[in-house]
């Protein structure tokens, strides 16, 4: 047979679109469909199979089968190869279908005598809701135009199949909670806080009901405009005074590239020429490509997605002649929006002096739009598996970002702890302002340096308020993945030199590129590899592409030209990596001398000591730094061996443990000899007991987020650190997992707070 043509595809289309149109029950308009359908494309069997509870595809309409199967033979997802289709939401096409490993055989559908099958899922929402199959008694090899064509048919019979009238709807819904009962949910922490208010469901999408065209030239010129004004409307955004610096503005500078992606759009208009109107050629594609990422494991292939999502429901909204969601009624006073994945433009639809909170089905903490609420301040739980199906509009609803919890209709004893824990925490904030401006000193007259950990320029308003010493930690990584290709000098030059204006002299410390692992960059291929923690990340990337760290020193040189700058190289392993690391820096100082621009007036150079395996080496190491920073959240992964992603084991060890203090001590005696200031940067520094244990091992210096600053100094100020300094030395050397519960016992008795 010859391939199928865009014209015939138009004509079957237009003849679906009549029987769609017609009377009679959903089933009776299936079955002319499957008739159409097998006569169009010549094929001896067209089946439809649909999706029941449990996840199991049921014969609902055949053309050349047994009649007396529908409704009996059944397939669960991933049995048989329409299963197969089910499973990964791909198609299938095979000449000889039943020497496939997956061909299951159903005596009651007499399909031993057919050879060659090809099958399309049929999708909406995201979702798989049937499959729609053809079959041949010969062994015909289908080709890719066919294939396209089916899959234009799924997408049109889609809206019937999740009409609700084949299954309902309410089949398909999870019954957990689904009644108006109490219920708590947990996710992932993308941004810490707490909102309380009610549910305000972010559902983008756009009824579309014209779905086949009549001229295919108007429908790519409807594209074209609705393209031109989703890009007059990010010219709009980026004209606001808040959108002029930060990382939020380079993530809407990689969302304006979608709108460019040839691909996308070559599909997209493709779709239009095989009969689509704009509208369903952009849903096809979207859907097609959201079902078929849903497979990818790879974290930053699926987190571009929600790019493509946000993209592809505006694109709907401008084509329908829609505004966005403020045209679907006034956002409440204090909104918690829910949904399930964002893109970065969609949260500047909703005003964010009315939003308490997001909740996501889906998402990480280097999404697009996690970055984007992060600026805003607005908490945000994401991973929070089923909400939507859950959660009616307007429901109550209370998100504890900083405890990654969702609770959908709290009772009323649930709301007024939390309501007073808002109180409280504005107690406290309160409290906390005012030790702005006092030092950090232990009641019997030890000092305390509180840094504060930054990665956003958004991060330095905070400097200022919290009252920090300086930026303990700047990590530059953060606008390196905010990007859709890696900064050049002069951008990171321009970025540097804001940052450390914004601190107007206090000092910065600049940690060099730390990425890989979970930090994955988008123009970088990252290796598949068992366990990247341990892998090709941090120094070792930057140590192996030389010119990505000269790039990133020579604009850290520029930027603090006639200032100090300090900088710090991430999981140093052994001296020799550090030795060579500073060989880079001084080839760039040579350099920055050599074209005549003024350098820094000091360079200091410090370490991180994550990796236990450099404190064997101190004693050839102290010499050759400034300074040294523990990072605890490494180190003690690394010491217990430890994989901080696995929920199994990521809290089996203490970081309070015999063994981690006794480390850090015997790393702040040795720094202290030799006159290095020693810092800890990592989480266990921004807790107060944590912070208490840590000065008591002698670290002076304190580097942690912004939040942590008023609670670490509160504990700080009501501390006398002699009598705690003696107390642990004895409990250094008992055999016990962890010394939380005695040294919080010696907390209470001594009137420390924490």
């Amino acid at each position: 047979m010859a391939a199928a043509t865009p014209s015939v595809s138009r004509r079957l289309l237009a003849r679906l679109r009549d029987v769609m149109a017609g009377g009679g029950s959903a089933e009776e308009r299936l079955d002319k469909v499957v008739q159409l359908i097998a006569a169009d494309m010549v094929a001896e069997v067209c089946s439809c199979y649909v999706m029941r509870a449990g996840e199991v595809l049921e014969l609902f309409a055949t053309e050349g089968l047994k009649k007396d199967a529908v409704h009996k033979t059944r397939l669960r997802v991933g049995e048989g190869l329409v299963g197969d289709v089910a499973a990964h939401a791909r198609p299938l096409a095979l000449a000889d279908a039943q020497s496939h490993p997956h061909f299951a055989y159903r005596p009651e559908t007499g399909e031993e005598i057919f050879h060659s099958l090809m099958g399309v899922p049929i999708i909406r929402g995201g979702r798989v809701v049937g499959v729609l199959v053809v079959q041949n008694r010969t062994q015909r090899h289908y080709s890719d135009e066919e294939i396209e064509t089916l899959e234009t048919v799924a997408m049109v019979l889609a809206e019937l199949v999740a009409s609700g009238e084949l299954v309902s709807r309410e089949e398909l819904v999870p019954v957990d909670g689904n009644a108006l009962l109490p219920l708590r949910l947990e996710g992932l922490r993308l941004n810490g806080g707490v909102g309380i208010g009610v549910a305000v469901l972010h559902q983008p999408r756009i009824t579309i009901r014209r779905l086949v065209a009549e001229d295919p030239e108007i429908e790519l010129e409807r594209l074209r405009l609705a393209l031109t004004s989703i890009k007059t409307a990010l010219d709009e955004l980026f004209s606001r005074p808040e959108m002029r610096d930060g990382e939020h503005r380079d993530v809407l500078e990689t969302y304006r590239m979608f709108t460019e992606d040839k691909g996308w759009l070559s599909r997209i208009g493709e779709a239009i020429r095989t009969g689509l109107t704009a509208d369903a050629a952009v849903q096809k594609v979207h859907e097609d490509t959201r079902a078929r990422m849903s497979q990818v494991t790879d974290p930053y292939l699926r987190e571009r997605l929600h790019d493509f999502e946000d993209l592809a429901n505006r694109l709907l909204q401008h084509l329908a002649g829609e505004g966005g969601p403020a045209s679907r009624g006034e956002l409440p006073a204090d909104a918690i929006l829910i949904a399930r994945t964002m893109g970065p433009m969609e949260l500047f639809d909703y005003d964010p002096k009315r939003l308490r909170a997001l909740v996501l089905e889906e998402g990480s903490p280097t999404m697009h739009v996690a970055i984007v609420a992060r600026a805003l301040d607005i908490p945000v739980v994401g991973r929070c598996k089923e909400v939507l199906d859950k959660v009616e509009v307007l429901d109550p609803v209370i998100v504890d970002g900083d405890n990654a919890q969702v609770f959908l209709r709290p009772p009323d004893d649930i709301r007024d702890i939390f309501s007073d824990a808002i109180r409280q925490r504005q107690q406290r904030a309160a409290h906390y302002a005012r030790l702005k401006d006092l030092p950090a000193n232990t009641r019997d007259g030890e000092s305390v340096r509180l840094m504060m950990n930054a990665g956003l320029l958004l991060d330095m308003q905070h400097l200022h308020d919290s009252g920090a010493d300086g930026i303990g930690l700047y990590r530059t990584e953060l606008p390196f993945m905010a990007r859709s290709s890696l900064p050049d000098v002069d951008a990171q030059t321009q970025l540097y030199r804001k940052i450390l204006d914004q601190a107007a002299g206090k000092p910065v410390v600049f940690r060099s590129l730390d990425v890989g692992g979970d930090k994955i960059l988008p123009y970088w291929n990252p290796y598949d590899e068992d366990n990247p923690a341990l892998g090709w990340r941090s120094i070792r990337i930057t140590l192996d592409r030389p010119a990505v760290l000269r790039h990133q020193l020579r604009a850290l040189l520029r930027a603090a030209s006639g200032r100090e700058l300090r900088i710090m190289f991430p999981m140093i392993a052994e001296v020799a990596e550090l030795v060579q690391a500073r060989r880079v820096l001084d080839l760039e100082i040579e350099h920055e001398r050599e074209s005549g621009n003024q350098l820094p007036v000091a360079i200091k150079v410090g370490t991180m000591l994550e990796v236990p395996a450099l404190a064997f080496q101190l004693d050839a190491l102290l010499p050759l730094v400034d300074f040294v920073s523990i990072g605890s959240n490494d180190l003690a992964q690394f010491l217990f061996a430890v994989d901080r992603g696995n929920p199994r084991i990521s809290e089996r060890y203490d970081p309070l443990a015999p063994a981690m203090l006794s480390f850090i001590k015997s790393v702040a005696d040795k720094c202290k000899a030799a006159g290095v200031p020693l810092s800890v940067c990592g989480e266990m520094a921004g807790r107060p007991l944590e912070a208490m244990s840590l000065i008591a091992c002698g670290v002076h210096i304190l580097s942690v987020s912004s939040p942590s600053i008023g609670p670490v100094k509160t504990m700080i100020r009501s501390l006398e650190v002699g009598p705690l300094r003696a107390y642990l030395a004895t409990l250094l050397r008992l055999p016990d997992r962890s010394l939380r519960d005695k040294l919080k016992a010696f907390a209470i008795d001594h009137g420390v707070i924490l």
